[in-house]
This record gives structure tokens, sequence and C-alpha cells, in this order.
């Protein structure tokens, strides 16, 4: 018969609970892991942005003398009509584009939504063939729908009696032109962010307002609209960043020319800024058009923090 086991033998070692050192390479994995895209960003990003700033402080010639001026780059931007045409001209684009593209986006989203659609998977898919489409065979197309002589436009447009219109040669029409060409890039890609954010109301929600008598429309006003509306947010502040950047469409509107037509009725801020800086090789006032345009998106990008900070306080 076995007699009592000694206390000390009865005592079981506690488990050690203090941090577990670790060597010098799994302190520095994680940042390993992180680092190539802060050195990408510093690379293509951060440094362009700074040596921009740089550059937009002199009188910079890509094979001559660089002499520091100050802002007097700043000084002739805001004295130079070329400037504030194109800042125009950027505006009156982005509005016709902006306005019509997410209204589009936002019916067309609702309509994907619908719980009895046919073939949802296709169709879902087929918005997006526009902004896959190449930027250039979407110009060719649409400026032979715009032309004067031949295009269908102006065709309907002579059937309905009135005579036609050289979109290219106009202020207006040259904005209605490129503005649809951007609306037909971009919606189906802001069709894609709507109705993402629109699968993830319950459908519950929609029967129920059905069984208390609300219809189509009323449904869409309370229920769509109030459920996108941090969505609708960020698409308006990401459709105006990328409006005031448009440079494509306007370029392809009227090849061979940097000024868009010989009145610049359709050139935009980034095609402005295309010009001086790599077409006249003035790269420091390029430069300052470009600090310009950036402080526009920093601008924007406030307003977007702003905008989000009182829609998520105002939600119950």
């Amino acid at each position: 018969m076995l007699g009592p086991v000694p206390a000390a033998a009865s005592k079981v070692p506690a488990p050690r609970t203090g941090t577990v050192r670790l060597g010098t390479r799994e302190r520095m994995a994680p940042y390993a892991y992180v680092a190539p895209f802060f050195v990408l960003f510093a690379v293509f990003g951060l440094f362009p942005l700074l040596f921009t700033f740089y550059v937009a402080l002199f009188d910079w010639n890509p094979i001559g003398e660089h002499t520091f001026v100050g802002l007097a780059n700043f000084e002739r931007l805001l004295d130079d009509p070329r400037f504030w045409g194109a800042l125009r001209n950027t505006l009156s684009i982005w509005a016709l584009s902006t306005v019509p593209q997410l209204a589009l986006a936002l019916a067309v989203a609702h309509a994907l939504n619908h719980a009895r659609l046919r073939a949802p998977t296709f169709l879902r898919m087929s918005v997006l063939v526009p902004y896959i489409t190449s930027v250039a065979a979407t110009t060719i197309v649409f400026a032979q729908m715009f032309d004067r002589d031949y295009g269908l436009l102006n065709w309907l447009i002579g059937l309905l009696g009135f005579t036609h219109i050289e979109f290219t040669a106009s202020v207006l029409g040259s904005h209605i032109m490129i503005a649809t060409m951007v609306m037909w890039r971009w919606s189906g890609y802001n069709t894609l962010l709507y109705l993402a954010a629109l699968q993830a109301v319950p459908r519950e929600v929609y029967e129920a307002a059905a069984v208390d008598g609300a219809g189509g429309w009323r449904q869409f006003r309370h229920i769509t609209i109030p459920s996108l509306r941090p969505i609708i947010v960020f698409t308006v502040v990401t459709s105006t960043i990328g409006g005031l950047q448009v440079f494509t469409e306007p370029l392809l509107v009227s090849p061979g020319s940097l000024t868009c037509g010989a009145a610049r009725q359709c050139q935009t801020l980034t095609l402005f800024l295309y010009e001086q800086g790599f077409g006249r090789f003035e790269f420091g006032y390029g430069s300052a058009i470009g600090v310009a345009l950036f402080v526009m998106v920093v601008v924007i990008a406030t307003v977007n923090y702003l905008l989000a900070s009182r829609i998520r306080a105002e939600r119950p």
C-alpha cells in the first residue's frame, strides 16, 4: 500500500505567463511585409508631389537654366485668362457629366436590384462593358455619332427640321460631347457601387414597405436613397475629383491640338497643364498649374470628410 505523497512531489509546476521574447527577424517581419507599399508610394507618389512643389518655384527649362522665381508662377497663373477659361471648361464638363451620370447609375442599380430580374448576373456584368472599353475606341465612335454631316445625332436633328450642329466648334456642343463620353464610361462603375450597397439592404425591408402600401417611388425615396447616402457622398466626391482630371477625352476630340480647338472651347485644366509643361516646355508654370489642381482636390477631399462625418452622425 502506497503511503502519503510528499508535499514537494505533489506540487505541479505553474505554466509560464511571461511574454515570449521574439527575435529580431520576428519583430521586423511585419514591417518588411508592408514596406513595398511605402517604398512604391514614396518613389511614385510622394517624391513627384514634393518635386512638383519645388519646380513650381522656378523658371524651369528642361534643357536650360533653372532660375528661382518664388511665387511668380502662381501670380502669373492668377492673371492668365487661359487658366480661368480651362477652369470654367473643366467645371462645365464636370456638371454636365457627373449629375446625369450618378442619377442614371442610381436608377440602373435600383432596377438591377429587383428580385424578379431575369438573367441578373449577365445584366450586372454588362454594365461594366463601357468601363473596360478603350477610351480611344469610345472617342472614335462618339466622334462619328456627333459628326456634323453624317453623324447619327445630326441626322435625327435634321429629321426634326433643324439645322445641323457642329459640336466640336462650339463651347456648349464640345462640352456636351465630352460629358457624354465621360458619362458613358463611368456610369457602369458607379452602378456596381450602388448595387453592392443595395445588396446589403435586407429584402424584407422592401417587402414590409410593399405590405404597408408603399409603391415603387416611395420605396426608392424612403428606403433606397437613405440606405445609399454614404456611398452617394463617396461617388459624388470621386466623380468630382475625376472630373477635375479629365484629359484623354478632350485630347482625342481634337487630335493634334493641345488647345482643344482654336478658341480653347474644351481645354481642361489637365490639358492646359500638358500644353504648358510638355508643349511649351515651361515646367515651372506647368507645375504651378499642377499645384493649383492639387489644392482643389484637397478641398474636395476635405468636403468629403466633413459630409461623411455629418451623415454618420445623423444616422440612427
